[in-house]
């Protein structure tokens, strides 16, 4: 029995520190997108860079905010007093509100706000002090990507939860960390060993893609990952380096539209002939004739 799919729109720092555009992006996701969620980021770029990686220059000079990879990282930052109205923003349009934390200062502050579900990046999964804090303090679900993580460092993760008494609020994500990432490279059937590694243990299994198109998102449902978070713009074209490996609100409604669709289509012939197909079994189904019908 597969379960309906939800729709994560990943708005991240795609807002480019403007709050009109996040509250632009809240209103696109939920009325025209139909997502379930969506969820931004929440760094504390002077906790969690080191002197050096602050002060160095943006590796894409051209997608940068600032004279240095931290003020570029300032930049795009949103206080816990402007999350707190995005999440009120959420609230009034019938949209999830979440937030991606990567570091102790930002966990602590998004807690504060009591969201749905917290997500834990592939970065920052074995920021394990973090993980502890959380389980112990926040009470809500907690979404977690394996990307760039092996097999030994996914079970140390899963046992902490499992030993704070957390793991059924716990939803792993395949992942594969690249912007964007070439098919070859999705590994879709990862959902499938996760599953069968993990499936009894946790919440359920997910799937955040950085790949173009949306029908891998459809094969990754139909595999189990019933959680489908894809990063989301307003425009591919603007400044930033997410924006590419995005999509635009046209893809996220259609991504919901056609996992919707995939979702009604999973199921078995309620009878051997269906009352859609009856008619045109006695208009159409072969049967032999008489000599009397056949003149």
């Amino acid at each position: 029995m597969y379960k309906k799919p939800y729709v994560i729109a990943e708005a991240g720092c795609n807002h480019m520190g403007d709050m009109k555009i996040a509250h632009e992006m809240i209103n696109t996701a939920a009325i025209f997108c139909k997502a379930d969620a969506i969820k931004f980021q929440k760094r504390c770029p002077k906790e969690l860079l080191t002197k050096e990686q602050y002060n160095a220059p943006h590796p894409n000079p051209i997608n940068s905010y600032g004279e240095t990879y931290g003020k570029h990282r300032e930049f795009l930052e949103f206080t816990v007093e402007q999350h707190a109205q995005l999440k009120k923003w959420c609230e009034e349009i019938g949209i999830t509100y979440s937030t991606s934390v990567w570091d102790m200062t930002s966990a602590k502050e998004i807690a504060s706000l009591h969201p749905k579900f917290i997500k834990i990046p592939s970065a920052c999964n074995n920021h394990f002090e973090m993980l502890q804090w959380l389980c112990e303090n926040y009470e809500g679900e907690i979404h977690l990507s394996f990307g760039m993580t092996t097999h030994e460092e996914e079970e140390k993760i899963v046992d902490l939860f499992e030993e704070y008494g957390r793991a059924k609020d716990l939803i792993l994500f395949n992942c594969t960390s690249g912007y964007p990432v070439p098919f070859k490279d999705v590994c879709l059937l990862e959902i499938s060993r996760m599953k069968k590694k993990f499936e009894q243990r946790v919440k359920s299994i997910g799937f955040s893609g950085h790949h173009n198109g949306i029908a891998i998102d459809i094969a990754a449902y139909t595999l189990g990952a019933d959680v489908i978070e894809r990063h989301y713009t307003l425009n591919r074209t603007w400044k930033g380096t997410d924006h590419a490996a995005s999509l635009e609100p046209d893809g996220i409604r259609r991504l919901k539209r056609d996992l919707e669709a995939t979702y009604d289509s999973l199921n078995i012939k309620s009878s051997e002939i269906l009352p859609i197909e009856q008619v045109q079994r006695e208009k159409l189904k072969y049967r032999k004739r008489n000599k009397f019908e056949a003149k």
